[in-house]
């Protein structure tokens, strides 16, 4: 594994299934450096610390559509079961069951991505709350703005290029 993971690495593993952004087992196993039977039976072992919003098994109709959306033909062959995902605080609690520096440093990047998304998110509420603010202005003016519109467009267009200075008078 590649010690320095980017935020845009890890963005890119970040899903949105039944309204939560989630990362799934397979690419935490990998970011860990671990297989991923291997983490998910450090998990089993420490089910009391995993509740439902914390991590959840994907449906086989949830991976199917998974894999559909993100073009992948084969996730590492065959697979007898669906894999997990991870809640932000699943993620965390990941590191008290994953011990060690690279586990610590996984972590590390995967809450500075979660909270770097979170941002953008907020600033994408502010971003639609003022145009629709603006739109709401505009809304009375609509028909004046046409106008406007439709004077440019019938304004006169030179059709030839003239003679450049005065016409004199012979």
């Amino acid at each position: 594994m590649n010690p320095i993971i980017s935020t845009e690495d890890v963005q890119h593993l970040i899903y949105i299934i039944r309204g939560q952004r989630v990362m799934l087992s397979t690419h935490l196993a990998d970011l860990y450096g671990v297989e991923p039977r291997a983490l998910i039976q450090s998990v089993k072992r420490n089910m009391d610390r995993f509740p439902a919003d914390f991590m959840f098994q994907l449906t086989d109709q949830e991976f199917k559509n998974l894999k559909s959306q993100i073009v992948i033909s084969s996730w590492g062959g065959l697979r007898r079961a669906t894999p997990y995902a991870f809640t932000e605080q699943g993620v965390a609690m990941l590191s008290s069951v994953l011990k060690g520096k690279q586990a610590a440093q996984v972590v590390i990047m995967i809450m500075r991505t979660f909270v770097k998304i979170r941002q953008m998110v907020s600033l994408n509420r502010a971003l639609a709350k003022r145009l629709a603010a603006i739109e709401r202005t505009l809304s009375g003016h609509g028909a004046d703005i046409l106008n406007i519109y439709k004077i440019i467009q019938d304004w006169p267009q030179p059709t030839e290029k003239g003679q450049i200075g005065f016409k004199g008078s012979k």
